[in-house]
């Protein structure tokens, strides 16, 4: 299924536990996911993605599903669930999982870390009452899947998000990138990983709703950080060439056709030692040897001409032929060009290739590029 935005009033639509702070920061709300989310506050998008990119934002991303998975069976029965190895993740290690249909399809992008006593898994906002459903149905007899809705969860990115934190936290300094270890402050417990969505050094912190607001205060408090909303996001996140889920990944789309090869481990892959298993198995497998052929596949695009090309538009060849249609696309602030992903017929994706967008009646030639299309600044120790 998709995860689709509801069609909900104001009234209707749930409040994370840092609504209050994000109204009294002066933040313009917008539906997403089912919550009232901020989209942008007074310093406005281009400029808040442009201090992440600089120094330190911190996100609310409080919508985002958190369960845990309890049992000795735990990992190998989330195994079965996905096609990357669970089973073989070290204590304090995260990993990135696709949840896939019996057609190999993307029910939902997820990021688990194995805590030693449990499996910490997060998923997306929308998707998360669904997800659930789906963990419960289909391991649910094999693990304890507990849903932890009393947790919020705050993203910090930015080259100088590891000093912002630490002046908090002390021995967040120690963690690489995707790794995990639970914290405190100030009494509250917190479990914090460094990863994140936007192609920077960063943590993501899981906090106690109770204490969420005091947490994000204290960080924005220092010189180094500002609050940024969605619109700042969702641009970071595409100049790192990350996918949205229901936007350039769905129900409809596999992890090869979507280029999320290297979320396969070989241990999950024909002639490896835990091979299949998993639903949509034996299209996603064949998919990667080869022996079923791709019939599409997302590709970066970067426009020659400065014309926006967003979502929905499409990509047509030189004799104005259509050939698919772009799934995320605008103005990139940093790279200060026009980027988008698009899904084209493998004949169509080599690296250099010019593809065309339609756009209001012009013809803007786009060029297939490499991903991410800012370099990623990931710690690694």
């Amino acid at each position: 299924m998709l995860c689709m935005e509801p069609l909900l009033s104001d009234a209707e639509l749930f409040k994370t536990p840092l609504n209050d702070l994000h109204i009294a920061l002066g933040a313009r709300m917008v539906p997403f996911a089912g919550y009232s989310m901020p989209v942008q506050y007074p310093l406005g998008l281009m400029a808040e993605h442009k201090h992440t990119r600089h120094a330190a934002g911190l996100f609310d991303v409080s919508h985002m599903g958190q369960l845990r998975l309890v049992g000795p069976d735990a990992a190998a029965a989330f195994e079965s669930l996905m096609p990357v190895d669970v089973v073989g993740l070290p204590v304090g290690k995260q990993r990135y999982g696709l949840l896939l249909n019996e057609q190999g399809g993307i029910l939902d992008d997820l990021m688990f870390v194995n805590r030693g006593d449990d499996i910490f898994v997060v998923v997306n906002g929308a998707c998360k009452a669904a997800d659930i459903a789906h963990i419960q149905q289909h391991i649910g007899t094999r693990c304890e899947v507990i849903p932890l809705p009393e947790q919020a969860l705050l993203a910090l990115q930015g080259p100088q998000a590891c000093d912002a934190l630490s002046q908090l936290v002390p021995g967040v300094e120690k963690l690489v990138f995707m790794s995990g270890q639970s914290f405190e402050w100030q009494g509250a417990a917190l479990f914090i990983t460094r990863s994140g969505y936007t192609g920077e050094d960063g943590f993501e912190i899981s906090v106690h709703a109770s204490q969420a607001t005091a947490l994000a205060n204290a960080l924005l408090a220092l010189s180094s950080v500002q609050a940024i909303g969605l619109g700042a996001r969702n641009s970071l996140r595409l100049e790192a060439g990350l996918c949205l889920y229901g936007q350039d990944i769905d129900t409809t789309t596999t992890p090869v056709e979507a280029g999320l090869n290297w979320a396969i481990q070989k241990v999950r892959r024909t002639g490896g030692a835990r091979a299949g298993g998993f639903p949509g198995a034996a299209k996603v497998l064949a998919q990667l040897d080869g022996t079923e052929s791709l019939t599409r596949q997302r590709v970066g695009l970067i426009a020659q001409e400065r014309v926006p090309v967003r979502e929905h538009v499409e990509i047509q060849n030189k004799a104005g032929q259509r050939l698919g249609e772009v799934c995320s696309g605008l103005l990139a602030p940093t790279v200060d060009q026009p980027i988008a992903m698009a899904y084209v017929p493998p004949s169509e994706a080599t690296l250099g290739n010019t593809v065309y967008a339609a756009v209001r009646g012009k013809h803007i030639p786009m060029v297939v590029s490499a991903m991410p299309f800012n370099p990623t600044r990931y710690y690694r120790g």
